[in-house]
């Protein structure tokens, strides 16, 4: 008699929810996603996937879907904001494939999350209900018991395994003990466009993702495919009044912090735009992400991460791809699976935090550190630092 499949439910449809259901799903697991808003429109800007991130979207059979909106960048250069000189060049594009076996992309946030729904709705094992929300976990002698609040009244869905992926305010989180919260990084991510046929384009590489050094912020320059432009985000202390994200807000900040770059960069406050502010929240990778029953927490909802080495996209989606693997092992044991999940993931967490540290700290310094850091960077070479991140980029889920 064929058995009954496993049922897991997700909560989120974001990136981190949607990537889960794919891999979940090909494990054959009957799989339900709930996302509290009543139709998915994804905010946000510019993305990076790394080789690490790609590899698993190709084995979902998402990364032919990205492929056509999407960029493989050149290279990843490193320049002083002030003086433009170059620091460093991480060779990208054709090497990137050649070394670590997947591209790497630039992309909208957007585009990424239309290509992961039009994947889910292929699938038959995959049910996905917008307007529902987490209310309440039980449990039950079957499994999870979850009510779920859809505007018509409550309902409950059973399943074997709930995952929060529900970002940096998740609500699953309150149902594990010992899970960290969510709390202010202290730093903003300020975010615009520049069109391509802007004189402003003229310093900001077409080809390449740029990184504009300096201790009051740091400058991310991308090209977009869909529908042209370069994505600018500029990273700084600072936080966001509560309620004005993604508003268009006084830009004061970021020109006083921008104001002695090179002319061609420190008009861009004036000149790019409109500009829209970010908080950046984190919660702490030491937390719990699993109950030891039958909840798992995956991406932001476990260990959000400043984004300064541009892993939270990928981080989640490699999350989602290890949760589906271990429970495939032991279906009839995700108890074991969830424990199993931790272990596996918390050392790489914890590494790409420290990855994103490092990078602020480098990014940001002045004075002497600075010149040593613009020294060490001058002396090695593109062979080399690609190397460094074999760690990261050459990492493979086996899903």
């Amino acid at each position: 008699m064929k058995k009954t499949p496993r049922r897991v439910l997700i909560a989120g449809a974001g990136i981190a929810g949607l990537t889960a259901a794919l891999a979940f799903a090909r494990e054959g697991f009957e799989t339900t996603v709930i996302e509290r808003a009543a139709r998915l429109t994804e905010i946000g800007a510019g993305l990076q996937l790394s080789p690490n991130a790609t590899r698993i979207l190709f084995r979902l059979g998402v990364l032919d879907r990205l492929l056509p909106v999407s960029t493989q960048p050149r290279a990843v250069m490193l320049r002083d904001a002030v003086t433009l000189a170059l620091l460093a060049e991480v060779p990208l594009g054709a090497e990137a494939e050649r070394r670590w076996k997947a591209p790497y992309l630039v992309l909208h946030r957007a585009d990424l999350q239309a290509a992961l729904v039009d994947a889910v709705k292929e699938r038959p094992n995959i049910h996905l209900m917008l307007g529902a929300t987490l209310e309440h976990v039980a449990f039950d002698e079957e499994g999870t018991v979850t009510a779920i609040g859809t505007g018509s009244g409550n309902s409950e869905l059973r399943s074997h395994l709930l995952i929060g992926a529900d970002g940096v305010w998740s609500v699953a989180r309150h149902f594990v003990a010992g899970a960290a919260r969510s709390r202010s990084s202290g730093k903003m991510a300020w975010r615009a466009t520049v069109e391509s046929g802007s004189p402003l384009a003229a310093v900001l590489p077409a080809d390449s993702v740029s990184a504009f050094l300096h201790p009051a912020a740091h400058l991310i320059a991308y090209p977009m495919k869909a529908g042209g432009g370069i994505n600018l985000a500029a990273l700084m202390k600072g936080d966001v009044p509560s309620g004005s994200w993604s508003a268009r807000p006084d830009t004061r900040p970021l020109t006083q912090a921008t104001a002695n770059w090179a002319p061609a960069l420190a008009c861009l406050p004036e000149k790019a735009g409109p500009w829209t502010a970010w908080p950046i929240h984190t919660v702490d990778p030491s937390g719990r992400w699993t109950d030891g029953r039958g909840i798992a927490l995956i991406g932001d909802a476990a260990h959000a991460m400043t984004p300064f080495a541009a892993q939270g996209a990928a981080m989640a989606i490699e999350d989602a791809a290890v949760l589906a693997s271990v429970a495939a092992t032991v279906p009839d044991d995700l108890p074991q699976a969830l424990v199993r999940y931790e272990t596996l993931r918390r050392p790489r967490i914890r590494r790409a935090a420290r990855r994103g540290a490092f990078n602020h700290f480098a990014w940001h310094a002045s004075g002497p550190i600075a010149l040593a850091r613009n020294l060490v960077l001058k002396t090695r070479s593109p062979e080399k630092l690609a190397a460094d991140l074999d760690w990261l980029y050459g990492w493979g889920a086996e899903i």
